[in-house]
């Protein structure tokens, strides 16, 4: 019982984020069933078992969506059967770890008491549980994305020495890229956040030399997928393609004017008739790889001609999807709780979605202001992450979803804002305020005193 004793914390964060987890998913996600692309990455999954195929079609060789979670999707169906919802009890076991990590994160940043106020966050908070009720990315990637924060500051702790961290943590941002394609950038910025803090005598010169091998490992690990991709599209593709529908989805008339949709992303099938003429020559279920190129590259081209005419509106549709980033909640078609509304449990989690995320955000940029001169050097790689993530959804376009991979680290910092705030130990408000306020109150009773004496 004494060996469990460091790790009980964890052990019963864990066991109630999964509680919450699989409490949502025979509630409200009770009658899930897969669309749009939850279907697609079902279909990939289920036809790698019976066509032994990556193919959305059977036997149509696809480039469009990455491999890692119909893969995941195939083994579980194997092991366990076709039934969607043991791909969302592995959501929430998932999920919940990432509580977990958010837990370590912190206990290792800020102490055991910041660490379970961010846990215990991380468990109710709505913004990490809703994704694990559908077959999206979300919850891999957000997890993925997490342990590879931790991962680096466990690496800077060592100051940059430990090989083991560098190797496991290429290993994570090889899987985060198979899950989606801009996972790849997370590996420059780990570069760049090396170098810098080498520069800075921050980290041993050994880093540097840890780094490359990292990203010497990373490269090897993507050439096999990269490879395949070439066979079948004969193009160069590190992971997979589909930029162009979601800039022609982006960027359109529609997005920039009609209420509702600003700053979103409508099917360019559905946009006007315009872009349905530009996709009208790719066919729409039996496009093959090689066409899944070509049709991405006319989609780019036309959405780059559209941002050309519309340069002064820029600003605007830029503004909208900074606002949708931030906007607590924005509506996704395949959520369970859109699709079945009726449910009581539906209308308490939508109701919890739209306020929670509130003063979660506030309490973040708080914990970011308060922690830029503290902790700054543990917190880099973060911030960066943060930015990066902020930068994607300003090209692309605005959803509280695309939000989903940093909310951990904004638990994480709204978790020492409110320590910050309410505490009264060295570094929070309240210490400070009384350093302050003691040498003005120490003169008055000196003062008091000598006119009392008089």
């Amino acid at each position: 019982m004494q060996r469990l004793k460091p790790f009980l914390p964890a052990i019963l964060l864990f066991g109630l984020a999964l509680l919450i987890r699989v409490l949502y998913n025979v509630t409200v996600a009770s009658a899930y069933f897969p669309q749009y692309d939850s279907l697609a990455y079902q279909s990939i999954g289920f036809n790698l078992i019976d066509e032994h195929c990556f193919c959305l079609h059977p036997y149509i060789t696809t480039v469009y969506r990455p491999p890692l979670w119909p893969f995941l999707i195939a083994g579980i169906s194997l092991i366990f059967g076709r039934a969607d919802i043991y791909d969302r009890l592995f959501f929430c076991a998932l999920g919940a770890s990432t509580c977990v990590l958010i837990y370590l994160f912190a206990r290792d940043l800020f102490g055991k008491r910041v660490a379970l106020v961010a846990g215990l966050i991380a468990c109710i908070y709505p913004a990490l549980y809703l994704y694990d009720g559908w077959l999206y990315t979300e919850s891999l990637y957000t997890f993925l994305l997490t342990a590879i924060c931790y991962c680096m500051l466990r690496i800077q702790r060592s100051s940059g020495q430990r090989r083991r961290l560098w190797l496991l943590c290429a290993v994570m941002i090889v899987l985060l890229s198979l899950t989606r394609p801009n996972g790849i950038l997370v590996l420059a910025l780990a570069i760049c956040w090396t170098i810098f803090l080498t520069w800075r005598k921050l980290l041993h010169s050994r880093a540097l030399a840890n780094v490359a091998l990292a990203t010497l490992v990373a490269v090897l690990l993507l050439v096999p997928w990269t490879v395949r991709n070439y066979l079948v599209s004969h193009s160069f593709l590190p992971v997979a393609t589909g930029d162009g529908t979601v800039l022609l989805g982006a960027y359109n008339d529609q997005t920039l004017t009609q209420p509702g949709n600003l700053g979103s992303w409508l099917n360019p099938l559905h946009t006007n008739a315009q872009d349905a003429k530009i996709l009208q020559p790719f066919p729409l279920y039996t496009c093959n790889a090689v066409c899944e190129i070509k049709r991405e590259d006319v989609s780019k081209i036309a959405a780059e001609q559209w941002i050309k005419a519309h340069l002064s509106d820029l600003p605007t549709l830029l503004a909208y999807h900074l606002r949708n980033f931030w906007t607590p909640y924005t509506r996704e078609a395949d959520l369970p709780m859109e699709r079945f509304p009726a449910l009581l449990s539906s209308q308490i989690v939508h109701e919890m979605s739209v306020s929670f995320p509130i003063p979660i955000l506030l309490l973040a940029a708080l914990g970011l202001v308060v922690t830029l001169r503290r902790f700054w050097r543990e917190l880099l790689f973060a911030y960066l992450i943060i930015l990066s993530t902020l930068g994607e959804a300003l090209v692309y376009y605005g959803s509280s979803r695309f939000r989903a991979p940093i909310e951990p680290l904004l638990v994480i910092l709204a978790a020492w804002a409110l320590w910050w705030l309410t505490q009264d130990a060295p570094g929070t408000l309240r210490a400070y305020v009384k350093k302050r306020t003691r040498p003005s109150s120490e003169a008055a009773v000196e003062e008091t005193t000598a006119v009392e004496k008089v």
